[in-house]
């Protein structure tokens, strides 16, 4: 029997949605909360994320529907802390009235962008995981953390140290936990390997023993330390 032509379409229209539905509730919103025990009044800022065990559903970043920025405003990063899939671009626009020079020489993603002027700004790509710890080479109380992770599924814990992570399909993954304030070995006996299935997966309370002694001190980019006085110039004036 042959059905008229709009009915067929209006069908198959029908089952793509209803199909797109069923696929959408497949994915799940991993949740969990951690408790940072230390120097801090809130638990904001622990990066967890879940690593595809056989890694082959995790492509490349596209976050070209995404605007990733460190902004150096007044002196400061902002945000603080930026997590970013591997793959991503970020840009670092100066909206001071004087000269930056962001470098991160340490772990993660190493570069220097030199000196450039205000109303400027400069991007870097983090094509490897790992953590980068940036700063400026004029001025010493600036500082940023980017966090590159091999997985699109990722959060950041609020100040309740609540942990909401969207879409997730199904499947094994390997659970990871960073902090700025805690040391490596202590995460590295977080990590485990769990099984996400839905309706939903709580990873449960984890506990971080914050150390701020970890909080990083640093030289210049040429290993130097920092002058105690301000530039003469006063384009980079501090």
């Amino acid at each position: 029997m042959k059905y008229p032509r709009r009915l067929r379409i209006s069908t198959i229209l029908l089952i793509l949605v209803t199909c797109g539905e069923v696929l959408s509730a497949q994915d799940v919103t991993a949740t969990g909360r951690v408790k940072l025990i230390g120097h801090h009044n809130d638990a904001a800022g622990v990066v967890v994320w879940l690593s595809p065990i056989d890694g082959a559903s995790v492509a490349v970043a596209d976050n070209s529907h995404r605007r990733l920025r460190l902004v150096q405003k007044d002196k400061r990063f902002e945000p603080h802390l930026l997590v970013v899939p591997v793959g991503s671009a970020v840009e670092f626009p100066n909206l001071d009235p004087w000269f930056h020079n962001v470098f991160s020489l340490f772990e993660g993603k190493r570069f220097d962008l030199g000196l450039y002027e205000a109303g400027s700004s400069r991007t870097v790509r983090f094509d490897k995981a790992g953590v980068s710890y940036i700063f400026c080479n004029i001025h010493p109380e600036m500082s940023a953390i980017v966090v590159a992770v091999p997985t699109p599924y990722y959060a950041i814990s609020d100040r309740k140290g609540d942990v909401n992570i969207r879409n997730v399909p199904p499947g094994r993954y390997v659970l990871h936990f960073w902090q700025e304030y805690v040391p490596a070995k202590d995460l590295e006996i977080l990590t485990r390997e769990v099984e996400v299935s839905g309706p939903s997966f709580s990873f449960g309370t984890i506990e971080l023993q914050e150390r701020v002694s970890l909080h990083m001190s640093h030289k210049d980019k040429y290993g130097q330390e920092y002058p105690a006085t301000e530039p003469a110039n006063p384009i980079y004036s501090r």
